[in-house]
């Protein structure tokens, strides 16, 4: 039987912000995922609050 080699496990990193517009008159955060090895593998998406605020 052939061994065959598991495929690599992509490596992801996250980033949060704060997002700010209207001329600094509204702002909002968003949270970032990335596979750092590809130009075309992300998710980003904006948040009402912090976690810690909604208990």
């Amino acid at each position: 039987m052939a061994r065959t080699e598991p495929e690599p496990v992509p490596t992801l990193t996250a980033e949060g912000y704060r997002i700010t517009v209207d001329d600094g008159r509204e702002s909002f955060f968003a949270l970032s995922i990335e596979e750092t090895d590809s130009e075309t593998a992300w998710l980003i998406s904006d948040t009402v609050c912090a976690l810690d605020r909604m208990r």
